[in-house]
């Protein structure tokens, strides 16, 4: 590992792919032993003329004494959103689009439990 890691360990990372986007919900433990979280948007942009591939990454650090506010306001967003396409005002979901789910819930009901 090199000095400039901040984090020790990588716990666990779950890769959900979405079209031309990849998001990794990456759990890393720090030194001491502190758990946290990183979320990577990963969005394809392109191919050179070599035919290498070009992407193009976001990354969110998260950490444990924020997921509930997180969860929160990620919630609460997804509810006005879900509202809105409901009042007819705003296009639903594309049907080629599908929800996904790990271990039965949907991506609209984060749960950090494990973590706590």
């Amino acid at each position: 590992m090199s000095e400039g890691n901040h984090y020790r360990d990588d716990v666990h990372s779950t890769a959900v792919r979405a079209g031309k986007r990849t998001y990794f919900f990456d759990v890393k433990a720090t030194r001491g032993n502190d758990l946290f979280m990183t979320i990577t948007e990963s969005k394809r942009t392109g191919t050179s003329d070599q035919g290498h591939q070009h992407f193009e990454k976001h990354k969110i650090f998260l950490y444990k004494e924020d997921f509930e506010k997180f969860i929160a306001g990620l919630n609460e967003a997804i509810d006005h959103i879900r509202q809105l396409q409901e009042s007819g005002q705003y296009r639903a979901s594309e049907p080629e689009r599908r929800s996904y789910e790990h271990n039965g819930e949907s991506a609209g009901d984060v749960r950090f439990d494990d973590l706590g």
